[in-house]
């Protein structure tokens, strides 16, 4: 069934219109209070038309993209359009999740000289902790010193509004998507992929606006800076070039620690086997120590990392089974299943870069490792879909896979940020452990001869 672009481009603004509505009646509100969780959602507590509009402008938007892919005439018509989608929602409350706002207390201790990493936000003073949800207010930040700088920044600059560190870190996060739309072209063009689809399957996502544009998250200016490390790596030019490619690299270490699994692979994309290794880790490891001395923090940020895992939901492949496990034997294989996991993604990990040399498959196997972190990864949230998406839209715009699994993320958290994943714990793991069971048996079977 093929639509056209028109249809495609104003259809999906309506969309964004229905979603912008469920903002404005029950988005991520400025004091943290259970009202709008999937019980009121879905009982209509709060008025049948914010489940409506929610239902109906995700539905949309995941229909608009998917048929859009066909029918993306240019790279810049993807970009106007994905543009007009954002609009919408920008004056409105977050969307699906609550995190922005422990971002804004977190630049607070940073901006009044205290330590985010020693402790929680809930000492702090941070005038909005009220609206911080409490699963953060004892927990250190995990993000790194560029991220903190930023926050604090955005702080400094919007004062006791909240409203205005709220706008601060949504500029931030637009930042990041510009750095994604800048970057993804350049990594389609090298992969011998429609630029036009490729940034289509990525900003026309609704994780995109729901959780980015929206929701402020952080992984959108680390996305945009592997986005751009990686473009500057492929385009195989001085070793200046390569440097300014780590260093990009290094920042986005400094958003988040994941985005260090990409680094072996921004190597080999540059197609000069190992020597572009020395100027790429120059730039990583200059850029490393000027955040750690810029912040005043070091690398105390590694430990807050420790706490990351500290939700535990089915949408974590290794969780799920643990949960599983639980629920029919009784032994908690939590803690057990999540070690087991980091154990195979380092397998992964050495199989991709592996692979990725034997093949010159270089920047597919950076969008891998990030899918593989994601999965292997204690802690699941709808918007890690996005690290992997940035790279393998370049690698794999026809991917129907990737197109489905990212739009059943999209749907994965109420408005107002509650996890249906925290809701459906027990049923959701055990349909998680069988799909895994079957696919590990799919793949034993295409091995084995007949």
């Amino acid at each position: 069934m093929r639509v056209s672009a028109p249809l495609i481009r104003w259809g999906g603004l309506a969309g964004s219109m229905a979603t912008a509505g469920t903002a404005w009646l029950g988005g991520s509100g400025f004091e943290r209070v259970p009202s709008i969780n999937p019980v009121t959602l879905l009982s209509g507590q709060r008025g049948v038309l914010l489940p409506i509009l929610w239902v109906t402008g995700t539905a949309v938007l995941i229909l608009a993209r998917w048929f859009g892919r066909h029918v993306v005439p240019s790279t810049r018509w993807a970009l106007i359009t994905a543009a007009l989608w954002f609009v919408p929602v920008l004056p409105f409350l977050p969307l699906g999740s609550a995190d922005v706002y422990s971002y804004a207390c977190q630049g607070y201790v940073q901006q009044a000289g205290g330590d985010p990493y020693a402790a929680g936000v809930g000492s702090s003073g941070c005038p909005w902790l009220g609206s911080v949800a409490s699963s953060w207010v004892d927990s250190p930040a995990p993000y790194g010193p560029l991220f903190l700088l930023v926050a604090a920044r955005v702080v400094g600059l919007a004062g006791d509004s909240l409203a205005g560190v709220i706008a601060g870190l949504r500029v931030v996060a637009l930042g990041g998507v510009a750095l994604i739309a800048a970057g993804v072209p350049v990594l389609a063009r090298r992969c011998g992929i429609d630029p036009g689809r490729a940034v289509w399957m990525v900003l026309a996502c609704p994780i995109v606006l729901v959780h980015l544009v929206s929701g402020a998250h952080n992984d959108a200016l680390m996305a945009g800076l592997i986005v751009c490390g990686l473009a500057l790596a492929a385009s195989r030019v001085s070793p200046g070039w390569l440097v300014a490619a780590g260093a990009l690299l290094g920042l986005a270490v400094g958003v988040k620690a994941t985005a260090i699994v990409v680094v072996p692979f921004a190597v080999l994309a540059a197609k000069r086997g190992l020597r572009p290794a020395l100027p790429l880790a120059g730039g990583l490891v200059l850029s490393t120590l000027a955040l750690a001395l810029a912040s005043g923090r070091g690398f105390g940020w590694v430990a807050g990392l420790l706490r990351s895992g500290d939700s535990v939901t089915w949408g974590s492949p290794p969780t799920a089974v643990g949960l599983t496990i639980k629920a029919l034997t009784g032994y908690d294989a939590v803690p057990a299943t999540r070690l087991l996991g980091i154990v195979v993604l380092a397998g992964i990990l050495v199989w991709l870069a592996l692979r990725a040399w034997r093949q010159g498959k270089a920047l597919d196997g950076a969008g891998l490792a990030l899918a593989a972190t994601v999965l292997c990864a204690p802690v699941f949230h709808p918007w890690y879909a996005l690290w992997p998406l940035a790279v393998l839209a370049a690698t794999r715009a026809e991917s129907r896979w990737l197109l489905g699994l990212c739009a059943l993320a999209a749907t994965l958290t109420t408005p107002a940020g509650y996890n249906w994943g925290l809701y459906t714990r027990i049923p959701g793991a055990i349909v998680v452990t069988v799909a895994l069971a079957w696919l590990g048996a799919r793949a034993v079977r295409r091995r084995v001869p007949a």
